[in-house]
């Protein structure tokens, strides 16, 4: 794989780089270590996803604000947007039929995709970059050596870019909106919210998806 530079909740970390001359089995070790770091570390563990998994709609609310140790929802609108968001994230990659290490991974990639604007302060087209460019590595490859390290096949991913589209893109300026202003701005502005939404919709053009969802395919297929 490629040396490359991935985003990670805890920074920026570079993608090492294989020794010259390293044996194939070497060269393969480090290729699995790189792509392990894709998406990671987890937003949640495997038991959390399980726990979940067992409950309803409120049951869902519930676990998620303990997880996130949300504790003013009724008072802090941030930590009520964010709620939902995750709560949302997590109740379609059910009805996806989606397995733990799905479940896993497209949580990290929600989580991250907010890290990215909040930290970074990534804007919407370095996100949407951002993105093609991690489907790219955690959807199906042609390639029979990158076979086990298959996540999502190109229905499902496609499907989550589409997701992403109406959970978050769409909504950008509201995400940065609700990341960048003091607190009295937001609950000053909390009328104006809707506005402020679809204005960053008439930002999002449509081409630029499905441009996205082309390149991941055709990287998918370059591995061939």
């Amino acid at each position: 794989m490629a040396a490359s530079v991935g985003t990670t909740p805890g920074g920026t970390t570079p993608a090492a780089m294989t020794p010259v001359g390293a044996s194939p089995e070497l060269e393969k070790d480090v290729d699995f270590q790189e792509h392990e770091k894709i998406l990671s570390p987890d937003f949640l563990s495997v038991d959390q996803i399980t726990e979940m998994l067992a409950e309803d709609v409120d049951g869902v609310q519930q676990k998620l604000e303990k997880f996130l140790n949300f504790k003013n929802l009724q008072t802090c609108l941030k930590e009520a947007i964010l709620l939902d968001y995750y709560v949302s994230g997590f109740l379609w990659a059910r009805g996806m039929d989606f397995s733990i290490i799905q479940y896993s991974k497209f949580m990290t990639l929600l989580d991250m995709l907010l890290h990215n604007l909040r930290t970074l302060r990534m804007s919407l087209e370095d996100s949407l970059k951002w993105l093609g460019e991690v489907m790219a590595e955690i959807g199906p490859s042609h390639s029979q050596k990158n076979e086990a390290w298959n996540i999502f096949d190109v229905k499902q991913a496609n499907a989550i870019i589409d997701y992403l589209k109406v959970s978050l893109f769409q909504h950008y300026k509201l995400y940065e909106f609700l990341f960048y202003s003091p607190r009295e701005e937001i609950v000053i502005g909390t009328e104006n919210m809707k506005e402020v939404a679809s204005g960053a919709a008439t930002f999002l053009d449509h081409e630029v998806i499905l441009g996205m969802k082309d390149r991941t395919e055709e990287q998918q297929d370059g591995r061939s």
